[in-house]
């Protein structure tokens, strides 16, 4: 038995785009080139401690936005709403990051290990059971994945 294999409605084939996706596919290659240089030059010249304000703003901002982004990603797939993908997707960025900046800003002993383990049981499963959910949910994709992934 043949199984015909269609393309993942996701996949837009480039003819259909927007004339204004060259140039912007462009601009953002080359903003994400330029970072490059730009990292190697605060690699070398930012002071390695420093004496933030509004630290404990900064901290409780990004837990909020992790629990809005928790919350809001379990609300839209509970109701089955595509938006859901969008939030899964950007809320396992935000775990990856949190876990990051956990651990490099954690002081050496119990605090560096505590930030450790966070990090290795809690925030980057999480990160990856939010970007599992965000793959499977894109459109073309159901809950046994792509007619091309059944053929594998």
């Amino acid at each position: 038995m043949s199984t015909l294999v269609t393309p993942p409605r996701c996949v837009t084939p480039a003819r259909s785009l927007p004339t204004a996706a060259g140039p912007l596919s462009t601009a953002l290659v080359c903003g994400g080139a330029a970072l490059l240089p730009w990292m190697v030059v605060l690699a070398r010249t930012l002071p390695a401690t420093a004496e933030v304000r509004n630290w404990s703003s900064a901290w409780v901002g990004l837990d909020a936005a992790l629990a809005v982004g928790l919350v809001g990603t379990g609300l839209l797939l509970r109701r089955r709403d595509r938006r859901h993908v969008l939030a899964a997707a950007a809320t396992s960025a935000l775990l990856v990051m949190d876990a990051w900046f956990d651990v490099l800003t954690a002081r050496p002993g119990a605090e560096l290990l505590t930030a450790g383990l966070l990090a290795v049981c809690v925030e980057l499963p999480l990160a990856g059971v939010c970007a599992r959910i965000a793959v499977r949910g894109l459109p073309g994709r159901g809950a046994e994945g792509s007619p091309q992934d059944r053929l594998a």
